[in-house]
Parts: structure tokens; sequence; C-alpha cells
């Protein structure tokens, strides 16, 4: 990158720059599987925020969503609420729409579900019109493809079981959710899901699916041409996370 004028820019547009700067470095050096084939500077130089998606797979579990709140907004997913509030929050599971009714997190919250009867007396909610009927993570990735995001980062999305092929979700053994002793749930509606989302926006939004270093890539994955993938310590680098 040329040096940086600092007399053209603010100060804050100077100091992202500088940020960018050193991201791209980190990406020029890094091998050619982890690269994206955007950079931060994209980003950084552009007027259009961006989004973070957040599915509850455990490669996202080192990543903390208040520092990601601070540098766009933050679509997350059923048990998310219960330590932190994303600017919107997706939840189409039956039992997960009662807990939170009980907290009344969505009175003072954003929270979008389905239409259903068993809802029409619980106030506070934002209802798909029609509704999805996707899973949770792929109805937000496709809720904040709908804004003009240029960049949306994809964190959480492992698809797969452990290595063990035990379910894999950060809330496993709380309400609501299976044991982490019990079989990993089959991925194939996510991934259809999610590919749909990412494919139908193709000119118009490029994606980063945030992945543990050992994670794996659907090989439906490696054929879309605005998706590319990157390891979680590289995202942690790119952006200066804890």
């Amino acid at each position: 990158m040329a040096k940086i004028d600092k007399s053209l820019y603010t100060k804050d547009q100077y100091k992202a720059l500088k940020a960018a700067a050193k991201a791209e470095k980190i990406i020029k050096n890094s091998t050619p599987t982890q690269a994206p084939s955007i950079t931060v500077i994209e980003h950084q130089q552009s007027t259009v925020p961006i989004a973070f998606v957040l599915g509850n797979g455990t490669s996202r579990s080192n990543i903390s969503p208040n520092e990601l709140q601070q540098l766009g907004k933050v679509y997350g997913c059923n048990a998310l609420y219960r330590s932190f509030a994303p600017d919107y929050l997706i939840a189409v599971d039956t039992k997960m729409i009662v807990e939170i009714n009980k907290t009344e997190y969505q009175k003072s919250n954003a929270v979008w579900t389905n239409p259903n009867k068993l809802y029409s007396s619980m106030e506070g909610f934002n209802f798909f019109q029609p509704s999805k009927g996707w899973s949770s993570g792929p109805t937000a990735l496709w809720l904040a493809s709908q804004q003009e995001y240029q960049i949306i980062y994809i964190l959480g999305f492992d698809f797969k079981g452990t290595d063990s092929n035990n379910f894999n979700n950060i809330y496993s053994d709380t309400e609501n959710y299976k044991k982490s002793n019990d079989t990993a749930t089959y991925y194939g509606n996510w991934l259809r899901q999610t590919k749909t989302v990412i494919e139908q926006h193709n000119t118009k939004i490029k994606y980063v699916r945030v992945i543990a270093p050992d994670n794996f890539i659907p090989s439906e994955l490696n054929k879309i041409s605005n998706l590319t993938h990157i390891t979680t310590d590289m995202f942690k680098k790119m952006y200066s996370l804890l």
C-alpha cells in the first residue's frame, strides 16, 4: 500500500486506513488458502457499513460480540441474547421464542421470528411476512442481506459436529438445547439455505465465512464466487481483536 497522506483525511479516517494497511500486510503474508479475495482496505474506505452474522457454532467462542458491535451491525441467533444484545436477534424455534418472551427481551430489543398462532398474544416480536421456513442462522443471514452492506462476515456457521461428531453449539447443555454428547444435527438444510442467500446476492455483497483452523469448507461453498473463507486467527488479526 502506498504511503498515506495524512492531510487528506480526518483523524478517524487516518486511523482506520493505518489499521487497514496493517491488515493488508497480514493478508499478503498469509497462505493462499487463508487470504480472502477482498481486503480490509475495501471495508475501511467504504461508506457502507459491514455486518456480522453470528451462528452459535463453537468456532466463534473466542471472538467477543461486543467488539464486533463496535465495527458494524450484529445479527445473532437464539440464546445469544442471554449474554449479549445484538442489533437484530433471530429465533425461529418455538421453545426459544417462549423463553425469550418470558424475559420480555423483545420489548426493548429487535427480535425477528416467523408468525405462529402460539405467539399471537405475545407483544414486541417482529414477524417475517411471509414466513421463511428456514433455520435461524440462514434466516439471519438473509435478513442482513436485505440491507445495503457491501461485506458480511459469517461466524459460527460450522455446519459439521465436533471432532467426535457430537452436537456443536456454544449453548449445548443449557435450556432448550441438546446435550454436548448428543449426535450432531445433520447440516444439509443449513448449508442449502446459506448457499441460496449468498448466490442470490452475488453481484452486490461479498461474504466472508470465518472458520476455526481445523474447520471444514463444504465443497458446495467452494463454488461460490462472492464467498471466501478466513480463519478466526486471521480475522482477529485483521481487526486487532483481543
